[in-house]
């Protein structure tokens, strides 16, 4: 049974404990405070490391799927254009022409027109030639039968030529003021050259030309 001390104990608040009973209740404390702050710092550490393992987990496995960093390389050197230079030759202006110097080719034009187109029987067929120029001065011009060409064909048929039909042939120089033309007449007597046989009726063509200048030509008939 409780003594009457005891319950003076509960009871009054002013009554002391015994001294070895204190202690052993605040050791019991001191105890379970500290294994509670212990099973704290458990499951701190449990947590934190983890966190650490889970982060180290990712650190590793993006280190691992990381695309290696491609390394430069050289650049390709660039092909290099070369270029070569020609100098071309420089034409050097022609002098300025003078009246009486001879007539530059491209500034002459000849001319042949036959008096008939048909020529009968022993009709002799007459041509006029003409020679003019064209350029801006006066200028001097052979018109003599080895220069000034005329030729009378059939088909590939060389009838006639002032060249070598022509005795006695020699230079016939004229000086050409410009538009005014030079004129002379031919008169064929229907023979060969070199020959005394005569032509026979056909067509005939007669060409008048010279070095560098367009030939002309006509058509014409024998009967």
């Amino acid at each position: 049974m409780e003594s009457d001390t005891d319950r003076t104990r509960y009871l009054d608040p002013d009554v002391e404990d015994d001294p070895d009973d204190t202690e052993a209740y605040w050791r019991r404390r001191v105890y379970v405070l500290a294994g509670g702050i212990t099973l704290i710092a458990l499951v701190a550490w449990a947590c934190s490391g983890s966190a650490h393992k889970r982060s180290t987990a990712q650190v590793r496995n993006a280190a691992a799927t990381e695309s290696p960093t491609p390394t430069p390389s050289a650049a390709a050197p660039k092909p290099t254009a070369t270029v070569t230079v020609t100098a071309s030759p420089t034409a050097l202006p022609s002098a300025p022409r003078r009246a009486g110097d001879t007539c530059a080719p491209r500034d002459v034009v000849v001319g042949v027109t036959p008096a008939g187109t048909v020529f009968k029987g022993r009709q002799h067929p007459r041509f006029g030639l003409s020679v003019v120029n064209t350029g801006r001065r006066a200028c001097t011009f052979d018109v003599g039968p080895k220069a000034l060409l005329i030729r009378i064909s059939s088909g590939s048929d060389r009838v006639w030529s002032s060249d070598r039909c022509v005795s006695g042939a020699g230079a016939n120089i004229q000086m050409l003021r410009r538009g005014v033309p030079y004129l002379a007449t031919l008169d064929w007597d229907r023979r060969r050259c070199n020959s005394d046989a005569h032509a026979a009726p056909g067509t005939y063509v007669i060409a008048v030309g010279a070095p560098g200048i367009k030939t002309r030509r006509e058509v014409f008939r024998l009967g």
